[in-house]
């Protein structure tokens, strides 16, 4: 099984190759645009790893939510790549990631949206499978829900861009991993094993997941509710 996978949902872009359980990865280098380093990226992935396009399965790609220009970059060179050698795409949600990248059987994901918000989920994982709990959800720090019950641990780096968060995190005693954040490579393990039991769609079906109703606001009103800029 050969599958390419893009992830380009936060400031850290990535790219990866999943051949049968061997894996190589690229990084897109800080301070430069994913839609400048991307392609260049995977073609040097696929030169390194000695295969074409047409021998892929599949191309998958993280769907979001996150950065909404990163989510339409790796969204539209997934699709035209996928186009071009006639292949199935697999979109795999940057929450979902973090939460098997966690190691923990329960886990909330929880990821800077952003203009003072918060992209939250809560999923049951087993092995490469995270079952999301309700729904996603984009909220202010202070209200995003918690999971009742012990057992559970919190992900991702809205924990570090909102103290108010992590305080209410520690404040019930639950463990936590700020660092972790969607990446490619286990885009590409979660989307190979849903290539195994079938999954994959038409390019023409793909896009990003966005959460917000109002996809951008300007930097007058996000510095007036006390975001970033």
């Amino acid at each position: 099984m050969l599958i390419l996978s893009l992830e380009t949902s936060t400031e850290f872009g990535s790219c990866a190759l999943f051949d049968d359980g061997r894996m190589l990865e690229r990084d897109c280098p800080l301070g430069r645009s994913h839609s400048e380093t991307l392609l260049p990226l995977v073609r040097e992935l696929m030169l390194e790893a000695g295969v074409t396009f047409s021998q892929l399965d599949a191309i998958a790609f993280g769907a979001g939510p996150g950065a909404f220009t990163g989510l339409r970059v790796a969204c539209g060179v997934a699709q035209g790549l996928a186009v071009v050698s006639d292949l199935p795409l697999i979109p795999v949600t940057s929450l979902e990631t973090m939460a098997v990248t966690a190691g923990s059987t329960h886990v909330l994901a929880l990821l800077d949206a952003r203009m003072g918000e918060v992209y939250a989920a809560t999923y049951r994982v087993d092995g490469e499978v995270a079952a999301l709990q309700g729904e996603i959800r984009v909220s202010s720090p202070g209200e995003v829900l918690l999971p009742e019950g012990d057992g559970w641990m919190a992900c991702g780096n809205a924990l570090t861009a909102y103290p108010v968060l992590l305080e209410r995190i520690v404040a019930v005693n639950r463990v936590f991993r700020p660092e972790i954040l969607p990446t490619a490579a286990m885009v590409a393990r979660i989307a190979a094993h849903r290539f195994g039991r079938g999954a994959g769609i038409d390019p023409a079906m793909a896009a990003p997941l966005y959460i917000r109703d109002k996809v951008a606001k300007t930097v007058a009103e996000r510095l007036g509710e006390g975001g970033k800029a």
